[in-house]
């Protein structure tokens, strides 16, 4: 499985921005597609994830700022993020897996938020 994102870059607090991320290869084993992010000298974190029937889950910090959603027919996911803020400055990562989102990852896409 090959993930390849796309959509980051730099934002003024408050704004927006949104991350794809499409699937490739062996993608029948995918239930679940996510969202990590990594700011610098943290740890890694879930930010969103979404099962394949649409269940979908979040982090305490994005909670209705972000919103995950995916394409099943494009085998993409999506990460719409509102009200950004400068804490969301991290390189983010597109997941995938079968019961976690943390088989298969995708190169990072850098989001910077400016005060």
């Amino acid at each position: 499985v090959q993930l390849q994102a796309s959509g980051g870059g730099l934002a003024q607090a408050g704004g927006s921005l949104r991350l794809s991320c499409a699937a490739s290869g062996s993608i029948f084993s995918i239930n679940v597609m996510g969202w990590y992010r990594q700011a610098p000298g943290k740890q890694r974190e879930l930010v969103a994830a979404i099962t394949s029937g649409g269940s979908t889950d979040y982090a305490d910090s994005v909670k209705g700022r972000f919103t995950i959603s995916r394409d099943n027919a494009k085998k993409s996911v999506y990460l719409q993020m509102n009200s950004l803020k400068p804490e969301d400055t991290a390189v983010y990562y597109c997941t995938a897996g079968i019961i976690q989102p943390n088989s298969y990852w995708g190169q990072g896409t850098q989001v910077t938020v400016s005060s």
